[in-house]
């Protein structure tokens, strides 16, 4: 297969690069050339720019195309017109964040999406438009390869070569053992895929020139969030398993803190916005997502964030600066104002710890 991916060298993409060239794929980069320029020297890489230069694309055809870049609806439009009698097929990586309803669980391919904030700009991604706009690229998609794309609303990716800080968060954390901030209650569900998951069904969906709209998210079955961190603990040198304590914080008390959901927090949201927690996947499973165990995941994890330098990172994507995960001071912060709160209730913080434990599970 004569397969086009645009970008190709950050996060998915080059986990998707990866996937294809491992089926035996002829794989084509269109890129810019400024991101990771030495990765992949053996492919073909066509150098422009998605907003304004696409002549590097003309007099070529590709079996099918592989769209992890695409977030302003005017580029992806662009895009489209110019691959539409060239490419026999369009996968375009979208988000779970383009539901309207942040709050019913379950929600399927089918459930109405967000749209873009009155005034807001089709040109400028932020927090609020991030959905709304990804939304309106799967629509130029859809319009432009009616039956024959595959867009998929990708939910949060786990695995090495994460450019946030996401990923790395909880194995490097619960790794280092002691009493480690644990959001929610125990038994909140969040999904996650492997990157490398997603990126191999990616390409199977591409194989197979799969039309349809997907939740692309996982596991398939329900996940917890203690199950997560058992599983980090699992994972973690055995001189630090013994010496791990989770200690249990409710969303009211964290909110109180003004911590931060997602970037801050990884994996944490509040219930009230559940939803992007519990999307329904079976219509991916049944296009072929397969998931491997979670304590592959975070091992590897684990072992390639010990490979980075050290230190935060701040990445910029579309402009937009990705916040740090939560530093290690200010969890203990957190740790020291949750006891505090606990001796004011005339509580242990341990006892405060567990009841938080045994009130989640009632």
């Amino acid at each position: 297969m004569r397969l086009l991916i645009l970008g190709g060298t950050l996060y998915l993409g080059r986990h998707t690069v990866e996937a294809a060239r491992a089926r035996g794929h002829e794989v084509t980069l269109f890129n810019r050339g400024r991101t990771h320029p030495g990765l992949f020297p053996d492919l073909e890489r066509l150098t422009g720019d998605r907003d304004g230069d696409l002549t590097a694309l003309a007099g070529r055809t590709w079996d099918a195309v592989i769209d992890p870049s695409g977030y302003v609806p005017r580029i992806v439009r662009a895009s489209c017109a110019r691959l539409r009698e060239t490419a026999a097929h369009y996968t375009f990586i979208s988000s779970i964040n383009v539901y309207a309803d942040r709050t019913r669980p379950g929600l399927t391919e089918d459930d109405a999406l967000a749209e873009l904030p009155a005034g807001a700009s089709e040109e400028a991604v932020d927090g609020a438009t991030y959905g709304p706009l990804k939304a309106r690229c799967e629509r130029e998609v859809r319009s432009a390869f009616a039956g024959r794309s595959a867009i998929v609303r990708a939910g949060l990716l786990v695995g090495p070569h994460d450019t946030t800080e996401r990923s790395a968060y909880w194995p490097q954390r619960v790794a280092e053992g002691g009493d480690v901030l644990a959001p929610g209650r125990p038994g909140r569900p969040v999904q996650l895929v492997d990157v490398r998951d997603l990126a191999r069904w990616l390409v199977h969906l591409a194989e197979t020139r799969t039309d349809g709209v997907f939740n692309g998210t996982g596991p398939e079955t329900p996940l917890a969030m203690e199950r997560v961190l058992e599983t980090c603990r699992e994972v973690a040198p055995a001189a630090t398993r013994s010496a791990t304590r989770f200690v249990w914080m409710d969303d009211a008390f964290l909110l109180a803190q003004q911590v931060g959901a997602y970037s801050e927090m990884p994996l944490w949201v509040p219930e009230e916005n559940q939803a992007f927690e519990t999307a329904n996947v079976s219509r991916a499973v049944a296009a072929g997502l397969r998931y491997r165990p979670l304590a592959e995941t975070l091992r590897d994890t684990l072992g390639w964030a010990r490979t980075l330098p050290e230190g935060p990172r701040a990445p910029r994507i579309l402009g937009v600066t990705i916040p740090a995960a939560m530093r290690r001071d200010r969890e203990a912060s957190l740790l020291r104002a949750w006891r505090e709160r606990a001796a004011d209730r005339g509580e242990p913080a341990a006892e405060s710890a567990s009841r938080a434990h045994e009130d989640s599970v009632r």
